[in-house]
């Protein structure tokens, strides 16, 4: 696909429409609906436009060329609602009735760039939220029969909505009695559970008076996106550089992991490395109170949301920034201390990929293996164009990591941890896979008109060519589902869990602002009046409005035996159970999803056949399974988690709830002794915290003696 044709295509299409949006906004704004008692969450202009855009280019772009009509707008109304309210917790049967006039309309709405109707819905939501949390405070200090046999339904899904604020609140006393049988069991006293629910419900209350109209387009902009496909999501300013920053596994900024308590923002940890912990002036538990930058005035953050004060601290590297903070261990009326730090570019090591070694004993035979968790397909575009010789990026961090345990720790085998990773760079993908195989086709990838490119690995040699296995789950998706079927497919290694998510869309990131003209950009800007001015050539302007990013699925991926991993995802070559419920996790649960297809086989030479082997292993594991304990602790676990997936309600009987409890968790100390004695561990008594070398990973372990079975038979 070539880009650079498509941006300047959808340039002369964001051109016109972006002009006639400005036009439009200087005439009077249209009145918005109102919501009585409340504080009304209103759009601007710049939101107007985003959704304007976005409808243009899922028309235009979006791989399925669907068209925004009124069957869009019927299950966006629906998803919406579904998000604000999932349990139907909140809004009453009169809310969803009047809300039903914007069924069909919301498709000819957002391509004007109408907001009014969702923000009205959220208001109402707001409204309801507030009065039910009301009404919760109001009477937690009510006298409650806590040995009556009554129930509450905390999961009212797939029941009709509400009919009247009486029968709401009910629900909502319920809810009450519930959480302090919850608290009351937890052994504190009535009168300290009072103190605690209520504190709980006035917090839920601060941060709901804290959320504005850019939280509020986001969750409209979720279900839209999310309507016309799972993968096609919008992402405001802030949600874009949290994801670009997760996609370069690192961040500009002091060096520290925040947390907001009672209002404050409090050190969580420090990263090592980091100016933060070079300096030594900040340690975790200590509180900012107030920020400046290098030159300019205090501002106290003490009850602002915890994103207004991170973008306050956060900024680019080699700039300077001033904090107030109380001290950890000191009361918050002492005197604050005020410390300087230059902010640096922080490298995420414990979101990296990392290694460990494990010795494993099969057949009187005994083998090191190398396992490299790899939780994400990241690399630092920015530092890698800007020239960075050390920028950030999964294939560079394994390459490395397999050099140590080849050359250091002298293994007989890898394998791959990918349980978990929901994928990333495609580029990585392909990348990553060229350390295993010598050269040739990766992935295919099918453009938006039906053209096929195949993307390959085009470096010679391989950085392992001993033997491989890749660990996958349910969780496995997108660039890991690449990876490990062209592992699979090329034979080059044995994949080892459950069947795979099944994410085969391929998802371009564009940043909005690069696609505007920025004199349109400008003149949007002196619209809202909201950006502080900017000096640019002696002259101060307007700042450019930020209109955020979206990822628009616009390609699908094939493996190079031409299926798609789009639904089916990847079958291991040596089954697992799933812990996550198949047919609640995957693509092939959303309504959303792209089918599957096929494209023709791509000419690739299979490194080896592993087909005469996989028989073998599979037979050997399976004896394994036959005599394993927690292979049928497992397959029990997975049975009792599906019962309680069925539970809608609980009881409101304390002693019955309790014993409930107790007997839960009587039976999982026992399981978990039996386990423990099956491998030569001590018992562990109730309260006990179980060490880190005695933790199990059933799966881990499984696959390790695949790999020994494997070496076992090739030699």
């Amino acid at each position: 696909m070539d880009f650079k044709l498509f941006k300047e295509m959808l340039k002369k299409i964001l051109l016109v429409t972006f002009t006639a949006a400005v036009l439009a906004c200087q005439a009077a704004p249209k009145p918005q609906k109102l919501v009585e008692g409340i504080p009304n969450i209103k759009p601007d202009e710049q939101q107007s436009l985003v959704v304007k855009e976005i409808v243009a280019l899922i028309e235009n772009y979006n791989y399925k060329k669907l068209a925004v009509n009124d069957s869009i707008s019927s299950l966006v109304l629906d998803k919406y609602i579904k998000a604000l309210d999932p349990y139907k917790s909140y809004f009453l049967a009169s809310d969803i009735k009047e809300f039903e006039q914007f069924r069909t309309t919301l498709d000819d709405a957002f391509r004007v760039g109408d907001l009014s109707a969702p923000f009205y819905i959220f208001n109402v939501y707001s409204k309801r939220y507030n009065e039910t949390l009301n009404y919760a405070i109001a009477h937690i200090k009510d006298k409650y029969d806590f040995n009556q046999n009554d129930t509450y339904v905390f999961d009212r899904e797939k029941m009709p909505w509400i009919t009247s604020t009486a029968a709401l609140n009910e629900i909502w006393k319920k809810r009450v009695k519930y959480e302090l049988i919850n608290l009351n069991i937890a052994g504190t006293d009535q009168a300290k559970n009072v103190e605690t629910l209520t504190k709980r419900y006035q917090n839920l209350k601060t941060q709901s008076a804290q959320l504005n109209n850019q939280d509020v387009f986001q969750t409209i902009m979720d279900a839209f996106t999310e309507t016309i496909d799972p993968h096609t999501n919008y992402f405001n300013p802030n949600k874009a550089q949290a994801f670009n920053e997760d996609m370069a596994r690192s961040f500009e900024g002091i060096g520290a992991r925040l947390q907001l308590e009672n209002d404050v923002l409090k050190i969580a940890e420090v990263i090592p490395g980091g100016p933060a912990f070079k300096s030594k002036l900040l340690n975790a538990g200590d509180r900012i109170v107030a920020v400046a930058q290098a030159s300019g005035e205090f501002e106290d953050i003490i009850g602002w949301r915890i994103d207004n004060s991170v973008a306050k601290i956060k900024g680019p590297k080699n700039t300077k920034v001033r904090l107030k903070i109380i001290p950890v261990g000191k009361d918050m009326s002492s005197k604050p201390v005020i410390i300087e730090l230059t902010r640096e570019r922080i490298v995420m090591e414990d979101q990296s990929a990392k290694k460990t070694v494990k010795t494993i004993t099969s057949a009187g035979k005994t083998y090191k293996v190398g396992i490299i968790t790899v939780p994400g397909f990241y690399a630092d575009f920015k530092a890698a164009s800007a020239g960075d010789p050390n920028y950030k990026s999964t294939t560079r961090d394994v390459r490395l990591l397999i050099d140590t345990l080849k050359n250091t720790d002298k293994v007989d085998a890898i394998l791959m941890d990918l349980r978990a990773n929901g994928g990333g760079s495609l580029v990585e993908a392909i990348d990553l896979t060229g350390l295993f195989i010598d050269k040739g086709p990766v992935v295919q990838v099918k453009d938006l008109k039906g053209g096929v490119e195949v993307s390959e690995d085009k470096n010679p040699g391989v950085a392992w060519d001993g033997p491989f296995g890749v660990m996958v789950d349910r969780l496995s998706a997108s660039a890991s589902e690449i990876f490990a079927g062209a592992i699979q497919d090329y034979g080059r290694g044995i994949i080892i869990g459950t069947q795979t998510y099944g994410k085969g869309t391929v998802q371009s990131s564009i940043n909005l602002n690069n696609l505007v003209n920025p004199s349109i950009l400008q003149r949007l800007a002196s619209l809202i009046q909201k950006n502080p001015a900017v000096t640019v050539n002696g002259a101060k302007k307007a700042a450019e409005p930020q209109l955020g990013q979206i990822n628009l699925t616009m390609a699908k991926f094939y493996r190079v035996n031409g299926s798609s991993t789009q639904h089916k995802g990847v079958m291991p070559d040596i089954v697992l159970p799933s812990f996550y419920p198949m047919d609640k996790i995957g693509e092939d649960t959303e309504p959303s999803a792209l089918p599957w297809d096929e494209v023709q086989k791509s000419n690739f030479i299979p490194v080896a056949d592993l087909s005469s082997l996989k028989p073998e292993l599979v037979k050997l594991h399976d004896a394994r399974m036959e005599k394993s304990a927690d292979y049928k602790s497992l397959i029990e676990d997975i049975e009792e988690m599906k019962k309680r997936e069925l539970e809608t309600s609980v009881t409101l009987n304390e002693k019955k709830l309790k014993a409930e409890r107790d007997s839960l968790e009587v039976k999982g100390l026992e399981k978990t002794n039996k386990l423990r004695a099956a491998r030569g561990l001590p018992a562990v008594k109730k309260g006990d915290k179980v060490k880190k070398e005695e933790s199990f990973d059933f799966v881990e372990n499984e696959s390790l003696q695949v790999m020994a079975d494997l070496m076992n038979i090739k030699k």
